[in-house]
């Protein structure tokens, strides 16, 4: 992400000699909106991240919910991909839908890579053999990913890949596409959930879907709801900051 396109500016400047002790830990809990156990996944969050993976986002919860709902068709026996995972909550509900491997990554940094292995090593009767965390920069080599899901077919690829809250990112919407494009089974669906956090950008938001056609992709819209919106700011803008989309990327077959 740019500094430019950064959620509140420039998240790295400080004044000179200045020294704010890191923030510590803090922990959200999704209740599942299913009869399925566990009813509540507790997770941990890191501090603070310019990556923005500090927070449970609304995009993550609705990804959740909806992953829960259709696991049937969408999660289990499937091999999963999350890119930009935060606090890997799509991930886990993913592991605990019998998914049959999920390799969930965000960005190589330390503080979030070691706190995606504390939420799954810490998650309540999760099969976490079946859980795989790796460090990943969209767009660089996926070897290293793929080879987590192929065993003895050397040509299978991701039957799910998730993208929540990640279409802010305008600078990286063809590292990400192409990410998708080269990892994902002919069959298989990129699930797609964003909210436009600033406003004034949805239409760079939505230009990731447009963006996509170039990648042989074509898209679905699943949804459309209005939640509280994620920070506080003027309400001229609410209408808009509160909306959570949602949307399925397949391969467009008459291409």
């Amino acid at each position: 992400m740019s500094d430019t396109e950064s959620l509140g500016g420039d998240l790295f400047a400080e004044p000179e000699n200045y020294y704010k002790e890191a923030p510590s830990h803090h922990s959200a809990q999704y209740e599942r909106k299913t009869d399925k156990l566990p009813h509540k996944i507790d997770l941990r969050l890191i501090g603070s991240s310019p990556l923005w993976g500090h927070l449970l986002w609304n995009a993550g919860i609705f990804t959740a919910d909806y992953l829960d709902k259709h696991s049937e068709e969408l999660v289990k026996g499937k091999d999963v991909l999350e890119l930009g995972a935060a606090a890997a909550l799509p991930s886990l509900i993913c592991g605990y839908n019998d998914a049959k491997t999920v390799v969930c990554t965000d960005y190589p940094d330390a503080d979030l890579i070691n706190n995606i292995k504390h939420n799954v090593e810490n998650a309540k009767d999760l099969d976490q053999s079946k859980v795989l965390v790796e460090g990943y920069i969209w767009g660089n080599d996926y070897e290293p990913l793929l080879e987590k899901i192929r065993g003895t077919n050397k040509d299978k690829k991701f039957d799910l890949i998730i993208l929540s809250d990640l279409v802010f990112n305008h600078t990286e919407h063809h590292k990400l596409l192409k990410t998708c494009q080269d990892n994902l089974e002919k069959n298989g669906k990129c699930l797609v959930v964003f909210s436009p956090h600033r406003p004034w950008l949805l239409d760079a938001d939505l230009q990731f879907f447009e963006t996509a056609k170039e990648y042989g992709f074509k898209s679905e819209k699943i949804d459309l709801v209005k939640w509280k919106p994620m920070f506080e700011e003027d309400e001229e803008t609410v209408d808009i900051r509160s909306r959570v989309y949602s949307f399925f990327l397949t391969f467009d077959e008459t291409k």
